[in-house]
């Protein structure tokens, strides 16, 4: 079991836009079947967390686009101080992630879930580093797409040292896992 914080970021960094826009992201050639594919990586998670601004986003997209809630079948996380709308059919449960204590108290409820899978970190950088702090994230698999933003939302807000374990092409994206070492 690995708690992995799996995202695509810009060549500088940056998760979204200043404006939470993902527009940069969804012109990218990939291969659905390629490395670093979402589908493989969906196979072995059995939890996920992710913060309030990537789970409105997530709401808004499926607002507009007509689609369901993509993670039925896993327990979703959201970490949030607001009261915030459910979708149908969702296992979501809020929860609130102020200190170090309270992070390790997620995660163990988020391992406890998962049922021997993974741990998903979906994002956004700042909760990933908060895990990656409190010494619980073990991976970052990051999908590296040939653009810049010049700012925005970054990938980790925080130093860190990382160690590659892997590196590889799909289409336009460098794909890389590395070993969260710990904080810099």
């Amino acid at each position: 079991m690995t708690t992995t914080y799996a995202t695509a970021t810009t060549l500088d960094g940056y998760l979204a836009d200043d404006h939470d826009s993902l527009d940069w992201l969804f012109v990218q050639d990939i291969d659905e079947e390629g490395p670093n594919n979402h589908g493989a990586f969906m196979e072995g998670v059995g939890s996920l967390v992710m913060g309030a601004t990537t789970y409105l986003w997530v709401l808004d997209h499926l607002a507009t686009s007509g689609e369901e809630w993509p993670y039925a079948s896993l327990p979703s996380w959201v970490m949030t101080h607001r009261d915030l709308p459910k979708p149908d059919g969702a296992d979501i449960r809020f929860a609130t992630a102020d200190d170090e204590m309270a992070v390790k108290a997620v995660h163990a409820d988020l391992v406890e879930a998962a049922g021997g899978k993974d741990v998903w970190v979906v994002g956004g950088g700042a909760l990933a580093a908060d895990f990656a702090a409190a010494g619980l994230l073990d991976d970052i698999v990051v999908s590296i797409a040939p653009v810049t933003l010049g700012s925005g939302r970054p990938l980790l807000p925080r130093p860190f040292d990382l160690e590659l374990l892997e590196l590889d092409r799909n289409r336009a994206f460098v794909v890389a896992r590395f070993r969260v070492v710990g904080p810099r």
